[in-house]
C-alpha cells in the first residue's frame, strides 16, 4: 500500500514513512512532514468553523478531534506609528494557538489508537494537550516547571490530567519527559510533527483573512518557534500552490533574557539566561533552533530581544486598547516600534502581530506588572 504522507529529517535528508507515534529520527533528530500540495480558495471548506476547514492541506484521514479551535479574530488598530492588524488567538478554546497544534496532533495519536500520552510544558502547551487528549478519551500526563503559573497548573489539572511539577527549568523539565518517552507515547508540542501541521493552519487562515492575500510581515514571539515554522510551511505551501505572490517576513521576538533565536540569527552568543515575565519563552534550547533560524532568512525577516521593561509596558498598552494578553504575547507587541525603527515594517503595508495567549492564564504576573 502507498504511504499517504512521509516525514523528513532537514537535517540529514532521511525519509520515514508516516506514523504518529513516531515523534523524532532514529538518530534523535527532529522531523517534520514533507510538503503538502497547497490549497486554492476553492479547497477551503467554509461549511467548517473552525482550522478543519483547511483540512485538505492535512495528511493522513484524519477524524478531527475539535473544540472550535481557528477562526480567531483579525482585529485593525494603531500602534504608534504603524497600523497593524492583531490576531487574537486567546479566542482558541484554552485560550492560547497551541490549539491548533493540539487539535491535529491529537487527531492523528488517537486514530493511531493510542490512549495515554506524555506532554512537557510551561504551561499554555499542557493544558491545551489536556482537554484535546479528554475529548478524545486519551490519558494525559503533564510534566511542567514549578515555577509554572498556578493558573495554568490549574486549567490543565480541571481537564483531568496528571501534572507533575519538576524541579528546576523548562530545559530540565523537557529532558525528564524525553527520559520517560520510551515508556509511553511522547506527544511534545515542542518534538511532534503533527502540531506543526496544525499551527501552519495560522498561515492559511490569515491568507483567507486577508482576501486570499498574504500579509506583507508577521510578528510573533517565539520559544521553540512552532509559529514561526507553521507560517514557513504554511505560506511555503500556498507559494508553492500559486496561491500567494511571495512569503510574508517574519519578525521573531524574544525577551532578553532568554533569546537563542535571536542570538543565533544575529550569529552572536546569547545573553546570560534570567527569569523572565514571558515564561512562554523561557526555552534555552529550541529543539528546532537550527529550523527556525532557517525559516526566518527564507522570508527575508528578522529578530529582536526585548528588555523586560519593554514587555511589561506592552502588556499596559494592550491592555489601555481592551486586549489583555499575557506577558509572553506582549514580547510580540513591545517588538512593533523595535521593528518599525529597522525598516522591517513599513508604511502602506499589511503588518499582522499574533497575540498568542490570554491575559487571564498569567494573573499573577500581570497583577506585578499592571498593579
Amino acid at each position: 500500500m502507498a504511504v499517504e504522507y512521509w516525514y523528513t529529517d532537514e537535517r540529514s535528508g532521511r525519509r520515514y514513512p508516516g506514523d504518529p507515534r513516531r515523534w523524532r529520527g532514529d538518530d534523535g533528530a527532529p522531523l517534520t512532514v514533507a510538503a503538502r500540495p497547497g490549497l486554492r480558495p476553492e479547497d477551503v471548506d467554509t461549511g467548517v468553523r473552525s482550522l478543519w476547514r483547511y483540512r485538505a492541506a492535512l495528511p493522513g484521514d484524519l477524524r478531527p478531534v475539535s473544540l472550535g479551535e481557528g477562526c480567531t479574530p483579525l482585529v485593525p488598530q494603531a500602534w504608534g506609528g504603524a497600523d497593524v492588524r492583531f490576531k487574537l488567538e486567546w479566542f482558541s478554546p484554552t485560550g492560547s494557538f497551541k490549539d491548533r497544534g493540539s487539535s491535529v496532533m491529537v487527531s492523528a495519536l488517537a486514530g493511531a489508537g493510542v490512549r495515554e500520552l506524555l506532554e512537557d510544558s510551561s504551561g499554555n502547551g499542557g493544558s491545551s494537550v489536556a482537554a484535546y487528549s479528554t475529548a478524545a478519551g486519551i490519558a494525559a500526563t503533564v510534566l511542567a516547571p514549578e515555577g509554572t503559573s498556578p493558573a495554568k497548573v490549574l486549567q490543565t489539572r480541571a481537564y483531568g490530567a496528571v501534572v507533575e511539577l519538576v524541579p528546576g527549568t523548562r530545559d530540565d523539565t523537557a529532558a525528564e519527559a524525553v527520559r520517560r518517552s520510551g515508556r509511553t507515547t511522547y506527544a511534545s508540542h515542542n518534538w511532534h510533527p503533527f502540531f506543526l501541521q496544525g499551527t501552519k493552519t495560522l498561515a492559511y487562515e490569515l491568507w483567507e483573512d486577508l482576501g486570499f492575500r498574504a500579509p506583507d510581515a508577521v510578528v510573533t514571539v517565539a520559544g521553540a518557534g512552532s509559529i514561526v515554522l507553521g507560517c514557513d510551511l504554511g505560506f511555503g505551501e500556498l507559494l508553492e500552490a500559486g496561491s500567494i505572490a511571495k512569503r510574508p517576513r517574519l519578525l521573531v521576538a524574544q525577551p532578553r533574557n532568554c533569546s537563542p533565536v535571536d542570538a543565533a540569527f544575529h550569529d552572536r552568543e546569547p545573553p546570560p539566561f534570567a527569569p523572565t515575565v514571558a515564561e512562554g519563552t523561557a526555552i534555552r534550547r529550541p529543539v528546532r533552533l537550527p529550523e527556525v533560524v532557517a525559516a526566518i532568512r527564507r522570508s527575508g525577516g528578522d529578530t529582536a530581544a526585548i528588555e523586560e521593561d519593554a514587555i511589561a509596558a506592552a502588556a499596559r498598552r494592550l491592555a489601555s486598547l481592551g486586549l489583555y494578553a499575557e506577558p509572553t504575547s506582549a514580547t510580540a507587541a513591545a517588538a512593533i516600534d523595535v521593528f518599525r525603527a529597522r525598516g522591517a515594517i513599513r508604511p502602506g503595508e499589511t503588518t499582522v502581530v499574533v497575540l498568542t495567549g490570554s491575559g487571564l492564564k498569567a494573573a499573577d504576573k500581570l497583577r506585578e506588572l499592571i498593579g
